[in-house]
């Protein structure tokens, strides 16, 4: 297996290649500039037309890295587990679960609940968001010693649960039960959703043991639409597991035929009296790649998501590396550090880089500079890059993977200046932990590419200004997240804060530009910049009465078509700094953030998904020079970290050469909220194009419009053929909420 995903090969030798061409055919055919002088924009009165010169003679010194479209994921939610996991169940382990209070400790990281009325509207509010028949139960059943998400199955005189231990420590469940009939077992269940869409076989692996021989049925029963009473259906025929004294792993498949929409139970159940421990009770569908989920594989290969950021995230300082590989049931079940819930580290390093090649994308890890060492950070690069005759590379080989991973990027620390973080620091211990880091991981492998933790929401911080005076020549890359909390109210006016939101991208070019500046100014002129986390984070606080200019349903989110021309916009600002952003992973794959969502089963895009897939044709792209005479906008108030802004553009454009300058790549975003479709005539030079255009349009109706479960594609690419009139100029209609792209043929 090779060493480098293909996205990695992009990465360390395309991207520099194929812009070392592009820049010798300009110098050839036209004049080069610093990218952020092709952009020029012209006020002009009115909002409804525009006009926009695409001079494609005109190029930019530096090409588009493809790493400005990563993405990032976390332990957290459903974001890896129920997410990218194919594993289906909750709670697998038997995990004690652990609900979050809310508030971090002084320490940082998630305080747990211990109020049994808020775990009870924990539980409650869980079942609800899940669609599961009867909360009571689960409350119940948890109150009586099942595990979360786990349920008896018997009266209570007649089935005991308890916690108890597992094989290699940790938390177990044990299930007694006193009395049973041949007719119908008891025992312990779980409702879930199964991905029937795409496959009817099922792979499980339970580990058990009992206190003497006894058999066991594991079946899956349908429990169609949930009334008053559920009526199951079995569904798969009974899989007899013969239970011992001693431990036992158990694997097989099965198969389930039944409607493909509804919920099913897994149970495990004795028809006699038993006394049963159960480990772990795991199932996946016999389609998964590499224990991941085969639609998510697809949607993100599709995309061609060319880096993925892991493991966190907040999650990421309280992380033990060394727990998440191994023998996957030897891997403990411990609590979350950062979130409520557990991490039952079936996703460790080797499922992460098993994931990244199946995508096809480049693997970047953030290690844990919260409490964690130095000495663990080295350690975890070994494993990843070390030949097999080292120790830790010896490690990797016997867990299945001789070669090395050949990881690059590797980001040190997550967000560590925040009290919600789990071991945060001081600026000073920020550089203080950069300078052990930093020597310890490049003695384990000086080949890779470190980036330092940076501040948020502030590049010229004093977080950032002390990394740049006092951490040494080690320093080559200083993070960001664009994680711009607000709270907003019904009084709030809802254009102002779409277009506060919409431009910050140019504040953001104008703060970066400052520090850049700074980093020549300190003789630190090759420090780089990157975005490692960014999604839209407005927050509706209090009630919205009849008549609110704003309601929590009319507020945009990461889910809705805002994400996607916010993403769209920042990468903008970041190609039109040149060289200076090395990468951008945006917030997140699945179920967090903007990305893909997996509900039931089932998985849909959020727009934002889209905007990425678009972004794709400007891989390894050359931009081009674009002038635009538009009407502006100008905001009010400012919000968290956006100042209110003045005479910003209403749309937003990128072009670019790709495929060695044999196509022309516009992308257009319309940001305006107070006016409606915009007429934008165009005018193309230095390129001849074929008579024919492919437009691809991306809409909502509003800036809160999104896709949902029920209407999974009702927003997408659509796409349509243009006329282009004597290969130079084409009239155009933008709508409202929109991202389009153009791509030109030469004739």
């Amino acid at each position: 297996m090779p060493t480098l995903s293909r996205r990695a090969v992009l990465h360390t030798g395309l991207c520099a290649a194929v812009g070392t061409v592009l820049r010798a055919s300009a110098e050839e055919e036209g004049k080069t500039m610093e990218n952020e002088e092709l952009f020029q924009h012209t006020k002009r009165d009115g909002l409804g037309q525009a006009s926009l010169i695409v001079d494609a003679g005109v190029r930019g010194k530096h090409a588009i890295s493809p790493l400005l479209y990563g993405k990032f994921c976390e332990h957290l939610g459903a974001n890896i587990y129920n997410g990218m996991d194919a594993q289906i169940l909750r709670n697998p382990t038997f995990g004690k679960w652990r609900f979050g209070a809310g508030e971090s400790s002084i320490d940082g990281g998630v305080q747990g609940q211990c109020d049994q009325e808020k775990i009870a509207r924990a539980i409650e509010h869980g079942a609800e968001r899940f669609g599961l028949p009867d909360a009571a139960a689960l409350l119940e059943s948890y109150k009586e010693g099942a595990a979360l998400w786990w349920f008896r199955l018997g009266p209570q005189n007649e089935v005991r649960l308890s916690p108890d231990a597992g094989p290699h420590g940790g938390r177990a469940q044990r299930v007694e039960v006193l009395n049973a009939s041949a007719k119908e077992g008891r025992g312990i269940a779980q409702w879930a959703c199964l991905p029937l869409h795409r496959t009817r076989k099922y792979v499980y692996r339970v580990v058990a043991r009992a206190d003497a021989p006894v058999s066991v049925a594991l079946k899956i029963e349908e429990a169609g639409a949930f009334g008053p009473a559920v009526q199951l259906r079995r569904r798969s025929d009974d899989t007899v597991l013969e239970l011992g004294r001693e431990w036992r792993t158990f694997t097989g498949q099965m198969e389930v035929h039944g409607p493909t929409e509804d919920f099913y139970r897994l149970s495990l159940t004795s028809r006699t009296p038993a006394n049963i421990v159960l480990g772990r009770v795991l199932l996946y569908p016999a389609d998964h790649v590499d224990c991941a989920d085969p639609d998510v594989i697809r949607m993100l290969k599709e995309a061609r998501l060319p880096l993925l950021r892991w493991p966190g995230g907040n999650f990421v300082s309280g992380y033990r590396w060394r727990d998440g590989v191994g023998p996957v049931d030897e891997r403990p079940t411990v609590p979350n550090p950062a979130w409520e819930g557990l991490e039952y580290n079936l996703f460790g390093t080797d499922e992460f880089i098993a994931f990244c090649r199946a995508v096809g994308c480049e693997p970047m890890i953030c290690v844990n500079a919260g409490d964690g060492t130095a000495e663990e950070a080295a350690a975890w690069v070994a494993y990843c890059n070390s030949k097999p005759s080292t120790p830790l590379g010896a490690l990797r080989a016997k867990n299945g993977h001789p070669e090395p991973y050949g990881v690059k990027l590797w980001e040190v620390g997550n967000e560590i200046y925040g009290r919600w973080q789990v071991s945060w620091t001081t600026s000073g211990g920020n550089v203080d932990r950069y300078q052990r880091f930093s020597a310890a991981m490049l003695e384990s492998d000086d080949s890779i590419q470190l980036l330092a933790c940076g501040a948020q929401g502030n590049p010229a911080a004093e977080w950032n200004q002390r990394l740049i005076a006092e951490a040494g020549p080690r320093l080559r890359c200083i993070t960001e997240h664009l994680l711009n909390g607000v709270t907003v109210k019904a009084q709030t006016d809802p254009v102002d804060v779409f277009h506060a939101y919409m431009g910050q991208a140019v504040d953001m070019g104008r703060q970066c530009r400052k520090v850049r500046q700074s980093l020549v100014n300190a003789g630190r002129g090759k420090v780089r910049w990157a975005v490692t986390e960014c999604q839209l984070f407005a927050h509706f606080q209090g009630d919205a009465p009849p008549g609110a200019k704003l309601t929590p349903q009319t507020l945009f989110n990461p889910a809705t078509i805002s994400e996607a021309l916010y993403f769209t916009t920042l990468v903008h600002e970041c190609i039109r700094l040149g060289d200076f952003v090395e990468l951008f992973t945006h917030s997140a794959t699945v179920n967090h953030g903007g990305g893909l969502r997996k509900t039931k089963e089932r998985v849909w895009a959020n727009p934002v998904h889209y905007a990425h897939s678009l972004g794709a044709a400007f891989f390894n792209a050359v931009p081009v020079s674009v002038k635009l005479a538009s009407g502006v906008y100008s905001t009010a108030n400012r919000y968290g970290c956006i100042p209110p802004l003045q005479d910003v553009p209403i749309l937003d454009v990128m072009a670019a050469l790709s495929d060695g300058g044999a196509a022309l790549v516009l992308m257009l975003v319309h940001r305006g909220a107070a006016c409606g479709p915009v007429a934008l005539e165009l005018e193309l030079r230095g390129f001849k194009a074929a008579a024919e255009a492919e437009v691809a349009a991306l809409a909502g109706d509003a800036a809160h419009s999104q896709n949902t479960e029920a209407e999974p594609e009702r927003i997408k690419p659509r796409v349509a053929a243009a006329r282009v009139e004597e290969g130079q100029k084409l009239a155009l209609t933008l709508a409202p909420y929109s991202l389009t792209r153009v791509i030109f043929r030469k004739a």
